[in-house]
């Protein structure tokens, strides 16, 4: 991890016209340590004209020239409000370039950026602060007294204001523009400094913030890259939260790593995606979520008629898939690529190549170059073809630990190995098979059952628009399924109906013993549905066990 304060032997230096970046200052790697280079600096030396990022509300377009100035005005205020290399700088704020320029902008001064959950409360914001201990606040202006509170609450040096409607004049904007022409003093950064921390939500306890470093950010782009078909012609529509490592480099930084364009969507909405995806003037090739976008847009009336013909890559991870999304969207020609990965591991380490997404659907797919994967059972054994155990993983896109949190770091690791709390199994051919989340499985008059296997089933239902199965206690199993159902607009279903589907679908003890309708399932921002939010609602309820 990198010293909380400034490093008194690394020289000032002012690149030239061209934008060249890397220019070494006096202060020595350490013995082995690989530098971190800045990519914004070397495609805007390259390739000045070649649009970065594209903001779709309110619509603006920053070339690499134009980025890589954000990013110097940025890491120059960052310096003349007195941060320096280790110092945390918070951010608040809906999808926007402004990530990039922060996180961008920690390449070239050493600061770490926190990356905040903008649907959290106060309260849940507040420990976050408390943890990591910023200097700055950033915030969009729809978030001032948020922003206010917790600077009060956590003692925070500054605030500073986006506001996207002020355009120029925002506090933010006026800031960067302040520092026109200035050249921010340059630190030199190795493959173990910390660059992000993103906090993880916590089923139990408080959040843990994941360190990630600039090392954790280039095996992911080597990783993820080249099976997803990023290069400079790639245009990646990004719409899942930036302050998420799904959105952030699934697959945003590995684009602007290649030397591609970012479209931002501030905020997800079904139908403008669709839209854009369609628009030859958008030339969207990428596109990457969670199941629910997927979802979403496969039951949106103009997914039938969208122009889906430009979209090279689409990839799916997060969660398990539910069948019924994959074959939706193979009937319409576009074959999820299906992967596996967690804000620990940068994120991605397992990936399904397309040539197989047929011929193994619902699988994750394979270790990608630069990771390794096994499955072991409760002893740490290795397990065999199709034996259901938990997923390790290694390699140099692991995190080093939790931000203040030795004893959590210590919990998570095996060794070199992180566990990573997933449920999994490998087929004879070597592919990998996300079952579900390890906590997620329950057991059922000694029989572990994995809700997502359940929940496949439930979504052939013509009337389910969306699923999801907890385990709740029961006096004869010890726990058995509720599954809790969203409809359709204008269906109806009973507790009968979807026990009939169940039966010769699934073996007896996997069969819910009773469901729940409700208007919508809970989620995060990524589109996670919230279980342990289904549990807190749910849990006492003991309806009689399936016979």
């Amino acid at each position: 991890m990198s010293s909380t304060g400034p490093s008194n032997d690394s020289t000032h230096f002012q690149p030239d016209a061209a934008g060249l970046a890397a220019m070494r200052s006096s202060r020595p790697l350490g013995h082995g340590a690989v530098r971190a280079y800045d990519w914004i600096a070397h495609h805007a030396a390259n390739r000045p004209a070649k649009e970065a990022v594209r903001e779709l509300a309110p619509r603006r377009s920053y070339s690499y020239a134009e980025l890589d100035a954000r990013i110097e005005q940025m890491a120059a205020h960052l310096q003349a409000q007195g941060i320096v290399r280790g110092a945390r700088i918070a951010l608040l704020a809906h999808n926007g370039v402004e990530y990039f320029d922060l996180q961008f902008a920690c390449f070239r001064t050493g600061g770490i950026a926190v990356l905040l959950n903008w649907r959290l409360t106060v309260t849940e914001l507040e420990y976050i602060l408390n943890d990591s201990a910023p200097d700055l606040l950033i915030h969009d202006t729809e978030f001032t007294a948020t922003a206010q509170e917790l600077q009060r609450r956590c003692k925070i040096a500054n605030l500073l204001c986006i506001d996207k409607a002020r355009g120029a004049a925002s506090a933010y904007e006026t800031a960067l523009a302040a520092q026109a022409g200035k050249m921010a003093r340059r630190e030199v950064l190795t493959h173990d400094d910390v660059v992000t921390i993103m906090y993880t939500s916590g089923t139990t306890g408080h959040p843990k913030g994941a360190m990630i470093t600039h090392g954790m950010n280039f095996w992911n782009c080597s990783n993820l890259g080249t099976p997803a078909g990023v290069g400079m012609k790639t245009v990646h529509l990004s719409v899942l939260p930036l302050f998420h490592t799904g959105g952030l480099n699934c697959y945003s930084n590995p684009v602007l790593h290649a030397g591609g364009t970012v479209v931002i969507m501030r905020t997800f909405d079904p139908g403008h995606a669709l839209r854009v995806i369609g628009d030859p003037a958008e030339r969207i090739t990428h596109f990457f979520g969670v199941p629910a976008p997927y979802q979403f847009m496969l039951q949106h009336p103009e997914f039938a008629t969208t122009d889906l013909s430009r979209l090279q890559s689409a990839g799916v991870g997060g969660a398990p898939c539910a069948l019924p999304i994959l074959q939706g969207w193979a009937d319409r020609g576009i074959l999820l690529m299906q992967g596996f990965g967690m804000t620990e591991t940068s994120p991605a380490c397992i990936f399904l190549d397309p040539a197989d997404a047929i011929r193994k659907l619902g699988s994750t797919g394979k270790p990608l170059l630069h990771t390794e994967a096994r499955i072991v059972d409760d002893d740490g054994n290795d397990c065999g073809p199709d034996q259901i155990g938990q997923l390790w993983v290694a390699g140099p896109n692991i995190t080093p630990g939790y931000w203040n949190r030795p004893d959590a770091t210590q919990g998570a690791f095996e060794g070199r190995w992180l566990k990573t709390g997933d449920a999994a199994r490998r087929d004879a051919e070597g592919f990998y098979y996300i079952v579900d989340r390890w906590k997620d499985m329950y057991i059922s008059g000694g029989e572990n059952v994995y809700p997502a296997e359940v929940e496949n089933v439930l979504y052939q239902l013509p009337q389910v628009a969306e699923a999801a199965v907890v385990g709740v206690p029961s006096a004869k199993w010890g726990e058995a399924g509720l599954a809790v159902l969203a409809l359709k607009p204008g269906q109806t279903l009973d507790r009968d109906t979807v026990l009939a589907h169940c039966d010769g679908k699934l073996a007896r003890f996997k069969i819910p013993h009773d469901i729940a309708i409700v208007p919508a399932l809970p989620r995060n921002a990524t589109g996670k549905v919230l279980k342990r939010e289904l549990r807190k609602q749910f849990v006492g309820s003991d309806a009689p066990a399936i016979s």
